[in-house]
């Protein structure tokens, strides 16, 4: 059986998508972008806010599904602009302070309200299962 992630703490799907999945051990985080979830707005003052941002969605679908950051084995980066890849790489390296998970780079020529970096994650946690997970009180 699979589970529907939803928080507040993160911006609505644009779509008709769930912010994250979790089936058996596994997380699946949808693509953030740097949303604010407060203002649901694009948080594009800077490159770095942005990517900031849109990894702190990652981090709070994580959390409310009871996982955790260094629980993340695979990120893919989606990026607009490879001449801004080295200043959202640092923001990158920022939030992944040490055992870095693997990482998929896509540069594409759009994506949604003009954002200029996104970021999907798949996390594993061990020795859990679906049916353990209160969801309720995340």
């Amino acid at each position: 059986m699979k589970k529907i992630i939803e928080t507040d703490k993160a911006p609505k799907a644009l779509g008709p998508y769930s912010q994250g999945v979790v089936k058996d051990n596994f997380c699946f985080v949808s693509m953030e972008l740097g949303i604010d979830p407060q203002t649901n707005k694009l948080n594009n003052s800077s490159i770095e806010t942005e990517t900031k941002q849109a990894l702190l969605n990652v981090e709070n679908i994580l959390k409310k599904a009871g996982f955790a950051v260094g629980d993340i084995v695979k990120v893919t980066l989606y990026i607009r602009d490879l001449s801004l890849f080295a200043k959202i790489n640092d923001e990158y390296a920022k939030f992944f302070k040490e055992d870095a998970p693997a990482r998929a780079l896509v540069v594409q020529a759009a994506m949604p309200l003009d954002a200029n970096v996104a970021v999907d994650a798949v996390a594993v946690k061990d020795g859990i299962s679906t049916e353990e997970i209160d969801y309720v009180n995340r």
